[in-house]
C-alpha cells in the first residue's frame, strides 16, 4: 500500500512517469479526495465515463485555474465568472449552440480537401529533418506540422507559425496547473494578446476570402447573432490550441514509443496498414492530455464517495485509458486489440474532441512519411528525451533521435 499524499498530483517526477501513480489511486481511492484541498481526481474508465455523461453534476464551465504553491501542492486561482464558457468549458444548450455554429463546416468540408495536403507536407518535413543524422524531432517535425494544418484550417492570414505555436502552448500552459501564482497571473496578461490578434482576424474576415476556413463561418456566425465576438474569439483560441497542442503531442508519443522498439518499428514498415490501430494505442497509452478539469455546483455523489458542491473534479483520462479493470495488458502496445478507438484519449461524451479525426490523419501521414523514409530511428543515447511540466498535457519538451535514411 502507498500513502497517497496531496503532493503526489504535482509531483515533477510523478508528473514524468504517472503510471504507479495512477494505478494506486485505482486501487486504492478511484475517487480521490486531494488532501487538504477542494480537488477531486476520478481515475477509473467506469466512473470516468460515468462522470462525462452527467454535466449537471460535473460541468464544463471554468470556475479556477490550477497552479502549484510554493509547497508543491495543488492550489486553486478563482477565476470570479470571468471566463466566458465556451466549447470545451461549455456546458448545454450553449455548447450545442457553439458546435452548430461552426463544425459543419470543419468535419463536412476542411478536413477531407486537407488530407493530401497534410501528406505532402508530413513527407517533406520529414525529408528536410532526415538530412540531419541526429536531430530534435519536436523542433524539426513534431511542432512544425499541426500548428501548419490548424492555421490553415482556421483560415488564419499573414501568420508566423512560431508565434502561433507560442500561443498555442501559452493556452494549454495556463491550465496546466504547475506555475506558479505570480507565473500563472503573468501568462494570463500575455494570453490578451494573442485573444487580441486573433479578434483583428475575425473582423477582417469576409465573404471574399479565397479559401473556405472555420474563420469564415465563425464570421458568418457573428454577423447572423448565432455567436458573441468573445465566444467568437475563445472559440479560435481554443481550437488553435487544442489542434496545435493535442496532434503534437501525439506525434511525438508515438515517436517516442517506436523509437525504444526496433521490432515494432519494422513491423509497421511491412504492415504500414497496422499504423492506424497504433495510433489509437498511443492515443490510450500516452494521451496527449492528461485529464479535463469540471466544477461542482452542487453536493454530489460519485462511486460511492460524496463530492463537495465548490469543488473541482480532475477527469484523469489518462488513467482511465490504462485502467485494468478495462483493458487486458494496460501498459503494452497490442495492434491486435478489439475495438482500438475504445479509449478516453479524445473525450467522451457531448466534448468528445471535434478534431479527432485531423489529429489521426496528421499523425498517420507523419508516422508512414518516417517509416517510408528510414531504415530505423532511435533515441540520441547523448540527449535524454524530457517531458514537459504539466498536469494537463502529455507532451515531448525534448525528443532527440538518430535515424538512418533510406537513401543512406
Amino acid at each position: 500500500m502507498t500513502d497517497l499524499s496531496a503532493w503526489m498530483l504535482l509531483d515533477p517526477a510523478v508528473l514524468d512517469d504517472p503510471y504507479d501513480f495512477y494505478r494506486t489511486l485505482q486501487a486504492q481511492a478511484p475517487v480521490w479526495a486531494v488532501p487538504g484541498t477542494d480537488i477531486v481526481a476520478i481515475s477509473s474508465f467506469a466512473l470516468l465515463s460515468e462522470a462525462v455523461t452527467r454535466t449537471a453534476d460535473f460541468s464544463s464551465t471554468m470556475r479556477c485555474l490550477l497552479y502549484r504553491d510554493s509547497d508543491g501542492l495543488p492550489a486553486r486561482l478563482d477565476l470570479g465568472g470571468s471566463a466566458v464558457p465556451t466549447l470545451a468549458t461549455a456546458d448545454p444548450p450553449a455548447h450545442t449552440r457553439q458546435r452548430r455554429a461552426v463544425f459543419p463546416e470543419l468535419v463536412a468540408k476542411r478536413m477531407r480537401t486537407l488530407e493530401s495536403d497534410i501528406c505532402a507536407l508530413s513527407a517533406a518535413t520529414v525529408e528536410r529533418a532526415l538530412r540531419d543524422h541526429t536531430f530534435e524531432f519536436m523542433a524539426a517535425i513534431g511542432n512544425v506540422v499541426p500548428i501548419t494544418v490548424i492555421a490553415k484550417l482556421i483560415g488564419f492570414r499573414d501568420t508566423d507559425p512560431a508565434q502561433l505555436l507560442d500561443a498555442a502552448f501559452d493556452s494549454t500552459t495556463m491550465v496546466g496547473g504547475t506555475m506558479s501564482l505570480d507565473q500563472l497571473n503573468g501568462l494570463v496578461t500575455r494570453i490578451g494578446d494573442i485573444q487580441g490578434w486573433i479578434t483583428e482576424q475575425v473582423i477582417a474576415a469576409g465573404d471574399d476570402d479565397e479559401e473556405e476556413g472555420i474563420l469564415s463561418a465563425v464570421r458568418r456566425a457573428l454577423d447572423a447573432g448565432t455567436l458573441e465576438m468573445g465566444e467568437a474569439t475563445i472559440m479560435l483560441h481554443t481550437l488553435l490550441s487544442a489542434g496545435g497542442e493535442s496532434t503534437t503531442s501525439l506525434i511525438g508519443n508515438a515517436v517516442r514509443l517506436l523509437a525504444e522498439d526496433p521490432a515494432l518499428q519494422q513491423r509497421l514498415r511491412e504492415y504500414p496498414q497496422d499504423v492506424d490501430v497504433f495510433v489509437e494505442e498511443t492515443l490510450r497509452l500516452e494521451s496527449p492530455f492528461r485529464q479535463m478539469m469540471r466544477s461542482v455546483p452542487h453536493d454530489t455523489t460519485l462511486g460511492g464517495v460524496d463530492i463537495a458542491a465548490g469543488s473541482t473534479a480532475l477527469l484523469l483520462f489518462a488513467a482511465g485509458n490504462r485502467d485494468p479493470a478495462q483493458f487486458d495488458n494496460p501498459d503494452l502496445v497490442d495492434l491486435e486489440r478489439g475495438a482500438p478507438r475504445h479509449h478516453l484519449a479524445f473525450g467522451h461524451g457531448i466534448h468528445h474532441c471535434v478534431g479527432a479525426a485531423l489529429a489521426r490523419i496528421e499523425a498517420c501521414a507523419v508516422l508512414r512519411a518516417l517509416l517510408e523514409q528510414t531504415r530505423n530511428f532511435e533515441l540520441d543515447p547523448e540527449r535524454a528525451p524530457r517531458w514537459f511540466d504539466s498536469l494537463l498535457v502529455r507532451r515531448h519538451q525534448r525528443l532527440s533521435i538518430t535515424a538512418t535514411a533510406v537513401a543512406s
